[in-house]
């Protein structure tokens, strides 16, 4: 497919990127990227000419009647007031989350992680933009339901019809996983690739476990290893999942990655059918369907964050 054709693919997915974000330390990135202008400050906190054009771009991608300029920073001005009270309340989703809605979006329209990353670029959105979107369009239904009760997606209400529906609660896998990571620096990548995955696949066989990862990284040069917490599996991105299913020995194969190259350690697994269990099932499904509208709550919220801010336009 040609990248004009992928590109048509992305703008058609845009809305179902954040449909994808169910939920796998805080990743709600700043909003401030280097530019020569600001265009709005938020409560001390700037948004430049560089940012406006990145959402500006993302617009278009999204084929958004009447995007441009204008619009894009009005969504960053909301965007920035929902990313500071997420911050404040503490509700952020984390990096590993926002990881794998990427992963899970790139591969939704069949493309890789790196692929994806590369036509955001010739976009002119970047990565790193995107994630930072996905990330508050994650974190937000979560402070919505703090709050209200509520957040978007399958209802409470909904949850329990469904468990009436079903009278058995569905049964999942839960994981405890952490990531290891051979590193790899942006200025050596192709040059040490085959060396660092030789070492990586070397390293499953003496993994000692999840209890002492810390230890054993120490042993060897620039590895990194990050804990995942728990991890259901309609929750697992799909670049892992059959390497997680295949698992021997408590570590998954290895993967080339932006990173470098990276496996899985399964610290545990259990097959779970409690209320948890049932609610991320019941809500992958609702999500596959094509689910979860904004809480009616939302623009209430906005609105009384936006009483309260300091916003001054350039």
């Amino acid at each position: 497919m040609t990248n004009t054709g992928r590109r048509g693919r992305l703008a058609a997915f845009a809305c179902a990127a954040v449909l994808a974000c169910t939920s796998l330390s805080p990743a709600i990135a700043p909003a401030a990227y280097a530019a020569t202008e600001i265009r709005a400050v938020v409560n001390r906190t700037a948004i430049t000419s560089g940012d406006v054009a990145k959402r500006a771009a993302f617009l278009r991608l999204q084929r958004r009647p009447g995007a441009g300029p204008k619009m894009a920073l009005q969504e960053l001005v909301d965007e920035q007031l929902k990313r500071q009270e997420i911050a404040r309340v503490g509700a952020s989703v984390s990096t590993a989350e926002v990881d794998a809605a990427f992963a899970r979006f790139a591969a939704s329209n069949k493309l890789s992680a790196k692929q994806m990353t590369t036509i955001l670029a010739q976009a002119g959105v970047t990565a790193e933009h995107f994630k930072s979107y996905i990330a508050v369009q994650m974190s937000w239904p979560r402070l919505l339901k703090a709050r209200y009760g509520s957040g978007g997606g399958l209802s409470k209400d909904d949850f329990v019809t469904k468990m009436l529906e079903n009278k058995q609660k569905p049964v999942t896998t839960e994981y405890f996983l952490k990531q290891v990571i051979f590193v790899i620096p942006a200025s050596k990548k192709g040059q040490i690739t085959g060396k660092r995955q030789a070492e990586a696949n070397a390293s499953r066989s003496k993994f000692p476990g999840c209890d002492d990862a810390m230890q054993f990284a120490a042993n060897y040069r620039d590895v990194s290893i990050r804990n995942l917490g728990r991890v259901m599996a309609p929750e697992l991105p799909p670049e892992w999942k059959p390497l997680i299913e295949k698992a021997s020995n408590g570590t998954t194969g290895t993967r080339v990655t932006e990173k470098g190259v990276e496996y899985l350690a399964i610290c545990n697994q259990r097959q779970v059918s409690d209320d948890v269990a049932a609610e991320v099932v019941f809500r992958a499904e609702d999500l596959g369907k094509g689910g979860g509208e904004e809480d009616p709550n939302a623009a209430k919220y906005l609105e009384e964050l936006r009483s309260k801010a300091q916003i001054v336009y350039k």
